[in-house]
């Protein structure tokens, strides 16, 4: 059963907040989880984190990570087999997978490894100058300005 949320009251008060909203009532609709592989999301500081994702199998050349905007997918997929090897039990799946995290806004990938079966990767929160808080002064009430009063001063 899918719960509906309504989001207009929020609407009246916030703006820009779309793709917020979006998110939000995508994450109500009932939908398959994937759950494999597993991963761990760790907050490491301020604006730091981390995707820790356990890929047991797959080299490097097999797995795909992919930033656009503000998605980041993570895919693999194996190499053909060696058919000469007859294998008795399989324990390590090998299955093609494909996981997709909603970054926040200017959340960049950093750096990338993968050891012991464990693909590593650190992302970074970084706002631009331009976008972080400033200060904005308030011009006194001297009267009317235009712009040739600021030409002369």
């Amino acid at each position: 059963m899918r719960t509906a949320f309504d989001f207009s009251p929020l609407y009246r008060s916030t703006v820009g907040f779309d793709r917020l909203f979006d998110m939000l009532d995508q994450s109500t609709q009932v939908e398959p989880m994937t759950s494999w592989p597993p991963y761990n999301i760790e907050k490491i500081g301020g604006d730091h984190y981390r995707i820790v994702m356990a890929v047991a199998g797959f080299a490097p050349d097999e797995i795909e990570l992919v930033q656009k905007d503000s998605v980041l997918l993570i895919s693999g997929q194996k190499h053909p087999e060696d058919t000469t090897v007859e294998v008795l039990h399989r324990g390590i799946p090998t299955r093609a997978f494909k996981q997709t995290f909603n970054l926040a806004d200017y959340v960049q990938v950093k750096d990338a490894k993968l050891e012991n079966g464990l693909l590593s990767l650190d992302l970074v929160r970084e706002v631009p100058e331009n976008m972080k808080p400033r200060r904005i002064e308030i011009a006194s009430g001297n009267g009317p300005k235009t712009i040739e009063h600021e030409k002369t001063a």
